[in-house]
């Protein structure tokens, strides 16, 4: 039953029952019906909690038009009845009260988003220590979770420790909360070692994003007798697949990349044509559907790459060795093949299970050495490959696409995982050309499996890569954010086109609010996700769009491949599988946002503790955002983010002006306004918080 539904029930129901207490004709308005039956009525979905233990409710767009408000309601931390940040919670409106918030209760949690937790052990027997029944000390220590949204510690009783002491870093699992005026108890199940070792607290990471960093043991088993069976029978396979082992071929990665998932190969076929080949790993090959190794990357969803190590969706000897297309190497691939003229136009395309023998593993630099010095290895091939490239990305912004490339950071670390120096990341005409390649086999994967599937209907399964137009309430947001900035967006009701946000961005390239506005911008698009349904991709303005190309590192890149290769043999694909797929999308897409926020993190960490050591000096920033608080700075170089505390601006008495996205001093009139270019002071960093403290300097 839908919320509207559920309201129309509620009327029925609350208008018989006065009839049947008071057993008089009934006078009541439609507005008072309505608002008796939503304070009736429960609602289901997923909640959000603050680390102050506040909670927020999402309801239904048609509940909130009929109770007047647009936001969101609030639940105190008893009413959140134990319900933690992203639990699915069915609640219930509270009476409203004249000049507060809708308040709400959750009734039932419906279920957990997590039940682990990282964090550390505090306390002691001797100040944690009480009597039970029979006069023995009962002992506890407390965990103080690392997720700032577990707003209770969680009680440790020190036979539930694994041996963990004072100031260790462990994993927990609760095993118990029912009284929300207590804190939950829970038990030791991993000690990673004391916080602040550089192994520890990026363990710490990975586990509190919800993944794993170590494999079964009889996961490595199964790994290794595939990899030293497939080795055995690579002559066989390679009999059975078109054998591409003397076209020029060669990778183009990182120069610190261990697995190679995609190989570009080139022919020139003359007059003015090419024959481009796009080779990915063909890991479907060796993990096959439903056996451990497919149990167990599904489970993961995708490798995890932090600011020092990655934390692989596949055993090392097959993400490294026998999948990894690894120079002067007889590979098995599965490829995408296009002929293609010197306007980058597709003359001819072919798909299918490939043999490849790469001829030289290039870094971005070195490629671009290639490029630039007009010389070295394979030079002419690598030139033609980037002219075409630079069409294929020519035409993609005409047809709408957005540019979103911004400044990354990379760290140099010592032997102990300390930072001793932040660097942002360059990005070369080579990093484009391969992305270019890799954009063009996707777009041409998904067009092709969108018409074996009878054009998009249910005869047939696909998973493709969606990004869908933006929220209508946040492009007004980022409007109104724009217009304090100096700059405006053509976006009528909320509704606006790729090709303005390409013209926008476009206006600030260079500018020193150029990182803010385009972090805004992304921020007010929706996210890209799986789907088995097609919608089109917004920001790359492609109709047909899918990821086949890195299947050594993602889930939804091995599913592809497999259905690829079902619709190339004639293969049939039952209706009721788009089910499972839309469920395995799914879950690929949460596994991705836990990825992402585990590399924020490291990054953030890092950035924190590379600052411990420049504590007192003075560096460059931008107001990056402003609140009642304080002015927050994201310094230049570094890209570390922290906050001037309005409480420290002692010059003047400061408060915000939201319209203007500023904080204005009362006397002065002294402005500090986002995008503004200021100088300030590190006065602290605090490493278990993730924090650093500002001040203007002057």
């Amino acid at each position: 039953m839908n919320a509207k539904e559920q309201i129309e029930l509620h009327i029925l129901y609350t208008t018989f029952k006065l009839f049947v207490n008071t057993q008089k004709p009934l006078y009541i308005s439609l507005k008072s019906a309505i608002v008796i039956a939503m304070s009736q009525a429960t609602y289901t979905g997923e909640i959000t909690v603050s680390g102050r233990g506040v909670g927020y409710f999402s309801l239904p767009e048609e509940v909130m038009k009929e109770l007047g408000t647009e936001e969101d309601v609030e639940l105190t931390t008893l009413a959140l009845k134990t319900a933690l940040n992203n639990d699915e919670v069915e609640i219930k409106l509270l009476p409203k009260v004249e000049g507060l918030r809708q308040q709400g209760e959750v009734v039932k949690i419906i279920k957990r988003a997590k039940t682990r937790f990282v964090g550390t052990l505090a306390g002691t027997r001797t100040n944690f220590s009480e009597k039970n029944s029979n006069g023995q000390a009962k002992d506890f220590f407390f965990l103080k979770p690392d997720d700032r949204r577990m707003y209770r510690d969680i009680f440790v009783h020190v036979s539930n420790a694994l041996g963990g002491k004072d100031g260790d870093k462990v994993l927990v699992e609760l095993t118990g909360w029912k009284d929300p005026t207590k804190s939950p108890e829970g038990k030791v199940v991993q000690v990673l070692g004391k916080k602040g070792v550089h192994n520890v607290e990026m363990e710490a990471i990975v586990l509190e994003s919800g993944f794993d960093y170590a494999f079964p043991q009889d996961l490595l088993d199964e790994a290794e007798r595939i990899a030293k069976t497939e080795r055995d029978k690579v002559g066989e396979e390679i009999s059975k697949r078109k054998d591409f082992r003397d076209t020029l071929t060669v990778t183009i990665d990182p120069f610190d990349a261990k697995d190679f998932d995609d190989a570009i190969s080139f022919k020139d076929l003359g007059n003015g044509t090419y024959e481009i080949g796009v080779h990915i790993a063909d890991v479907s090959h060796y993990v096959t559907e439903r056996s451990l190794l497919d149990a167990e990357a599904k489970k993961r969803g995708l490798s995890v790459y932090l600011v020092d190590r990655t934390i692989p969706m596949l055993p090392e000897v097959l993400s490294n060795d026998l999948c990894s297309l690894n120079p002067n190497e007889d590979k098995l691939t599965f490829s995408a093949v296009f002929v293609m003229n010197d306007k980058a136009e597709i003359l001819e395309r072919w798909f299918g299970r490939t043999v490849i023998h790469s001829d030289k593993r290039f870094t971005y630099e070195d490629a671009q050495e290639s490029l630039d010095t007009k010389s070295g290895p394979y030079f002419t091939e690598l030139d033609t490959l980037n002219k075409i490239a630079k069409l294929l990305q020519a035409e993609k912004f005409r047809n709408g696409a957005i540019d979103f490339e911004s400044e990354e950071v990379k760290f140099e670390l010592d032997d102990q995982g300390r930072p001793i120096r932040v660097y942002k990341k360059e990005r070369k005409d080579t990093h484009k050309l391969v992305e270019e390649y890799m954009l063009l086999a996707n777009r041409e994967v998904a067009l092709y499996t969108f018409n074996q599937t009878d054009k998009g209907s249910t005869k047939g399964a696909a998973i493709y890569r969606i990004h869908d137009l933006p929220n209508k309430e946040k492009i007004m947001n980022l409007n109104t954010f724009l217009k304090a900035l100096g700059y405006d967006l053509d976006a009528e009701d909320g509704e606006v086109s790729a090709k303005e946000i390409s013209s926008l961005l476009k206006k600030v390239d260079g500018k020193p609010e150029e990182s803010l506005i385009k972090t805004a911008a992304i921020r007010s698009m929706a996210k890209a996700v799986y789907s088995t349904r097609n919608i089109g991709h917004f920001g790359l303005g492609f109709k047909y769009y899918t990821h086949f190309t890195s299947p050594i590192r993602r889930y939804p890149d091995l599913l592809v491949h497999r259905l690829l290769a079902r619709y190339l043999t004639k293969g049939k694909i039952e209706a009721d599988e788009i089910a499972r797929y839309q469920r395995m999308a799914e879950d690929s897409s949460q596994k991705e946002i836990g990825a992402a926020e585990a590399e924020r993190a490291s990054i953030k960490y890092k950035q924190v503790e590379y600052m411990l050591t420049h504590v007192g000096e003075t560096f460059e920033g931008t107001v990056s955002g402003v609140s009642e608080w304080g002015v927050y700075i994201e310094e230049k170089e570094t890209k570390a983010e922290g906050m001037v505390r309005m409480k420290n601006m002692t010059d003047d008495f400061y408060a915000l002006d939201p319209k203007t996205y500023s904080v204005v001093g009362a006397k002065s009139k002294k402005k500090y306004s986002l995008g503004d270019t200021v100088t300030v002071k590190l006065e602290n960093a605090d490493l278990e918080k993730k924090i650093l403290d500002y001040s203007f300097a002057l």
